[in-house]
């Protein structure tokens, strides 16, 4: 991020999730309003807001595909990648609230489009396995799977441009969730892979510097940073779908987010799966954006 101009979709679907029993549906699509209502918006200044409803949600199972919402995914990932395409450039950084992860599909298309892009891929999973491993069948927890190209190409291969990012060029980071079979496609795979040990082991701003010397040494057109708040430790940010022990503490998030956000290369962030169901009071979700907001803004 070189400029000033901040672009901020809303991109509030929840396609991609598995309906729990406190819900009607998956709470995340008020993500953008709730972030709005805490000052989120205005502290950053954006120069336009797009939003971009999704489809309505189901809980159908998409017999071809195994994955949950899957024909309604990709047509709502080709209308975020529309949308997306004529705004990635140098000039300006695509900031983008969802919604849950499968949201990265849409994003991944458009940069696709674009040219050869990395991924900082920051989560407290890897989303890193294919639809017959996945108890919920939903696109969340596959989504980086998907965009590296693995699954049915309803969602693989949209536009045939599959695979949408390389392999060798993301890195997956922060995973805490220690399943031996779980890691399994993501360790065998091209992908660089720091779960939340490893990551500390190796050094937050050594692991940054390691994705950045990648970027410019495969000449790559530019990255983009995915951020799923259940990354961030299960005491400061309890609103997700699926809370696991441990996790990145504000301090350690900044030492992540603020070396990314200020190279010139970044062309935009999402930010996934907050759920204000899980935080009516607000309570976690105040202390999200203001410490959010200082990451963002001292990048500028």
């Amino acid at each position: 991020m070189t400029s000033h101009k901040i672009n901020l979709f809303e991109f509030p679907s929840n396609l991609g999730l598995k309906k729990t029993d406190y819900a009607i549906e998956p709470g995340v699509k008020k993500l953008p309003d709730w972030l709005k209502q805490f000052g989120f918006h205005d502290q950053i200044k954006p120069d336009k807001v797009v939003r971009l409803g999704p489809p309505v949600y189901t809980m159908l199972v998409d017999k071809a595909s195994q994955v949950r919402n899957a024909d309604a995914i990709a047509t709502y990932a080709k209308e975020q990648a529309a949308l997306l395409l004529n705004e990635i450039n140098s000039e300006t950084f695509q900031l983008i609230l969802g919604g849950d992860c499968s949201i990265l599909i849409g994003s991944a298309i458009a940069l696709r489009q674009k040219g050869a892009y990395g991924i900082f891929y920051l989560d407290g999973h890897t989303d890193f396995i294919w639809p017959e491993m996945s108890g919920t069948h939903g696109a969340a927890g596959m989504d980086l799977a998907i965009v590296a190209g693995h699954g049915h190409e309803k969602l693989t291969n949209i536009y045939n441009l599959k695979p949408y990012i390389q392999e060798e060029h993301i890195y997956c980071v922060g995973n805490r969730e220690y399943d031996a079979p779980y890691e399994k496609p993501v360790i065998d795979s091209n992908t660089a892979y720091f779960p939340l040990v490893r990551l500390r082991e190796n050094g937050l701003q050594h692991t940054v510097q390691q994705f950045l010397e990648m970027v410019e040494q495969n000449n790559l057109d530019g990255f983009f940073i995915h951020f799923d708040v259940d990354a961030l430790d299960d005491n400061i940010m309890p609103a997700v779908d699926s809370r696991t022990a441990d996790g990145l503490s504000f301090a350690e998030l900044a030492e992540i987010l603020a070396p990314l956000l200020s190279n010139k290369k970044a062309v935009g962030m999402e930010i996934t799966i907050l759920d204000p169901d899980l935080d009516k009071e607000g309570i976690y979700t105040r202390e999200f954006v203001n410490k959010l907001v200082q990451i963002i803004n001292s990048a500028k």
